[in-house]
């Protein structure tokens, strides 16, 4: 049975690939654009199965969208560095939310699932604050960050799943898959 992931992630793909798992990687592209009032967990569900649709392909289409959430608002990904610097001063010194939609389809089914991890960031200084826009990372990143990359220095506490904060929540994403009935590297025969 053939597994597509549904993203351009280059996380999601190395986490996946991390466990042996063979994929077909084909982007999905949608509207990831928040609709007016949409609650945190009810657009990355949204986006997680709208991506996972969009794609065609044999056996199970894994999709995913993850979030950055402070005080119900989604942080998306910077504009600009003065747009980073923003989101890392809001988030400077506080705990926030990452949640992630997983949507897996095929064989006339889908099952979705959202995880929700913690992460608490050190109290930011501006020097900080500059040297990290200046290293790159954050422009690209929800959030204006990367646990798994130089921030990793700024995070303080992770509660929930650590690969959730990075693009996908292994643990659980790979009971859907059980569900539908992909052959995992550990429980091969042979």
């Amino acid at each position: 049975m053939t597994l597509t992931l549904a993203s351009q992630s280059p996380r999601r793909r190395e986490l996946l690939g991390q466990l042996g798992l063979a994929l077909d990687v084909r982007p999905a592209e949608v509207d990831e654009t928040p609709r007016p009032g949409e609650e945190p967990r009810a657009y990355v569900l949204r986006v997680a199965q709208a991506k996972a649709r969009a794609v065609d392909a044999p056996g199970v289409v894994l999709a995913a969208d993850t979030a950055v959430v402070l005080d119900g608002r989604i942080l998306g990904k910077p504009r600009d560095a003065g747009d980073a610097a923003a989101m890392l001063r809001a988030l400077s010194g506080r705990a926030h939310q990452v949640m992630t939609g997983v949507c897996a389809r095929g064989g006339g089914r889908q099952e979705l699932v959202l995880v929700t991890s913690v992460v608490e960031l050190t109290a930011l200084s501006e020097r900080q604050i500059t040297w990290y826009i200046g290293t790159g990372e954050p422009l690209d990143k929800a959030g204006a960050y990367a646990v798994q990359g130089v921030a990793s220095a700024f995070v303080t506490a992770v509660r929930g799943s650590v690969s959730n904060v990075i693009g996908l929540p292994l643990a659980e994403t790979i009971e859907v898959l059980r569900h539908f009935g992909l052959p995992l590297p550990w429980e091969a025969r042979g």
